[in-house]
């Protein structure tokens, strides 16, 4: 709370884990978020490496208001998040060997009504695959690229959910930028969270899966085998080929030993 704080204060937080939520009540003075994620388990852990790239998303409740969010790069601060923002997460990526942190400043108001400066936040090494998330800042041009025979048996073995099933219905947030895309499943191999639920046909669980407005998705017909990952609460598309072109991918790595994780083929 900014009551506690004096006016003009500076006040001094890590953030360590890998997602979280911040709520600052009546803001005063300033915030400063310094970032040191305890990483989870990436692709470049699981092949030996360390991530090249840290990653950050910041997404804004829908009553953002009394304070402004800067990122602060090397003495540099760029904004993020403006008071009342549209309610969309900001991406950026560092350099492990960087110091960056979040710079949350009190905007000055002339009364001392309720105000509630919130946000939640993830923090990732290397994202998984390749972002297909709705921010520019993380090289937004590979989101719509469809994925290589590679990233489809990494994103197998890594992703969040791995589920194969139909799409039965695309819409389009142009708000938010953002297509959902309505599944019907018909096999769940993995989903770490409860995203796909009964309640369409008997035995067909659905779900939504999103990605970026300007990939252009549009519905048609076939099997599909869906991953991606978890981003703030909802499913976002990594990899998703046709579940037949899967099963020859899938089939030639494994006469090659090249498989990266055992998966069960029909």
């Amino acid at each position: 709370s900014g009551l506690s704080q004096e006016a003009g204060s500076v006040e001094q937080l890590s953030l360590h884990c890998a997602e979280g939520s911040l709520e600052w009540l009546y803001p005063t003075g300033a915030l400063r978020l310094r970032l040191a994620p305890r990483l989870p388990p990436t692709t470049a852990a699981v092949k030996g490496g360390s991530p090249r790239h840290v990653t950050a998303c910041v997404k804004p409740t829908g009553t953002f208001r009394g304070a402004q969010l800067y990122l602060e790069r090397e003495g540099v601060l760029e904004l993020l998040l403006p008071e009342t923002p549209r309610p969309r997460a900001r991406c950026f990526s560092w350099l492990p060997q960087e110091k960056v942190a979040l710079f949350l400043q009190a905007t000055p108001h002339p009364d001392i009504s309720r105000r509630i400066a919130a946000f939640r936040y993830e923090l990732r090494g290397d994202w998984l695959a390749r972002p297909a998330l709705p921010a520019a800042s993380l090289g937004a041009e590979g989101a719509c690229r469809p994925c290589n025979d590679t990233e489809i048996l990494m994103a197998i073995c890594t992703s969040d959910f791995v589920v194969r099933g139909s799409i039965r219905s695309v819409s389009n947030d142009v708000e938010l930028q953002e297509s959902i895309i309505g599944v019907s499943a018909t096999r769940i191999h993995r989903q770490k969270f409860p995203l796909f639920q009964a309640g369409g046909r008997p035995g067909r669980p659905m779900g939504s899966i999103r990605t970026p407005l300007r990939c252009g998705v549009k519905p048609g017909p076939g099997t599909f085998l869906f991953t991606g990952w978890l981003h703030f609460g909802e499913a976002w598309l990594s990899c998703a080929p046709r579940y037949r072109d899967f099963q020859r991918i899938y089939e030639g790595a494994q006469r090659a030993r090249q498989n990266p994780c055992e998966f069960p083929v029909d």
